[in-house]
């Protein structure tokens, strides 16, 4: 499973409706399970961004599941691959000589 990193900021109808954050959260995660995404981690963050998601899945389920929210209007994010110590590892073992 591949580990993706959204850096989430709330557009102009997600910050008027700021007090319904937490439930929109909540819906999300409850549909990322549904589609077979699992969310790692999830913090509300104070700077350049407003939350930041940390999902797994397949790429096409977690790419999926980022669309899904992107497209309710509440939200923009980027989203970045995330890699883990093992798996950077791999990779560099795999370069050649």
């Amino acid at each position: 499973m591949a580990t993706y990193i959204s850096l989430v900021n709330f557009t102009d109808q997600g910050i008027r409706n700021i007090k319904e954050s937490p439930d929109r959260f909540a819906a999300f995660k409850n549909m990322a399970e549904k589609m077979g995404v699992s969310v790692k981690g999830f913090y509300y963050a104070i700077g350049q961004y407003d939350m930041v998601v940390i999902v797994e899945g397949t790429d096409e389920a977690a790419t999926a599941a980022l669309l899904k929210v992107g497209s309710l209007g509440n939200v923009r994010s980027q989203t970045l691959r995330g890699f883990s110590l093992d798996e950077m590892k791999s990779i560099i073992g795999s370069i050649p000589r």
